[in-house]
């Protein structure tokens, strides 16, 4: 199989998948600094996925944005990870200044490499920003990255021309972009659910 059949082929999970939970903190419920947002059903996917992995022994990552000013700022309510996010002991905890989880401490790039992980499936906030960045990251350094885009969310963003463009056509050209050029594999939360029972 080419590696460009992979991306259309049927999910299929290996038994040590790596789950990066990605920045999943309170201050993303600032609606005022941040505005409207896309897929409602964001956090219940994201929470079946991490008791998926829970239920097989898979390892989940957990990673938590700290700003230096704004919603997420380290000391203040917004930084502290969602109720249902910090109820789980990850198998590692990242935090980090920057979009992507590679960039961050612990090193999660040396961490997956003396693991032998391979594949990662990356869910959180926010799907056009940290995530995509993430994702576009991992499939650069070789590994096989799977992106559910129904378990994250958008948020809608103005352009250079005034233009506010809605968070869900955003979340659509992120789908697009990474599926396109071969970044990573994109997916349902369903499909992933479906591939970690077998």
């Amino acid at each position: 199989m080419t590696n460009t059949d992979a991306f259309d082929a049927p999910l299929a999970l290996d038994s040590d998948a790596v789950l990066i939970v990605i920045d999943v903190q309170q201050g993303f419920e600032d609606h005022d600094f941040w505005g409207p947002r896309d897929n409602p059903q964001a956090e219940q996917r994201i929470a079946d996925l991490i008791a998926a992995w829970q239920r097989t022994g898979r390892p989940i990552v957990t990673v938590q944005h700290a700003s230096q000013a704004g919603p997420l700022t380290p000391g203040t309510p917004g930084y502290e990870l969602k109720d249902f996010v910090a109820a789980i002991t990850p198998d590692l905890h990242i935090t980090k200044t920057v979009n992507s989880a590679f960039y961050g401490t612990p090193d999660l790039h040396a961490w997956l490499q003396e693991r032998g992980a391979r594949q990662l499936v990356i869910t959180g906030i926010i799907t056009n920003v940290c995530n995509e960045t993430t994702a576009r990251m991992a499939g650069n350094l070789g590994y096989d990255a799977i992106f559910p885009t129904d378990a994250m969310h958008a948020f809608d963003l103005t352009g250079p021309d005034g233009t506010t463009v809605p968070a869900a056509e955003l979340a659509r050209a992120t789908a697009t972009v990474l599926h396109a050029m071969r970044f990573a594999k994109v997916v349902t939360t369903e499909d992933v659910l479906t591939a970690a029972k077998s």
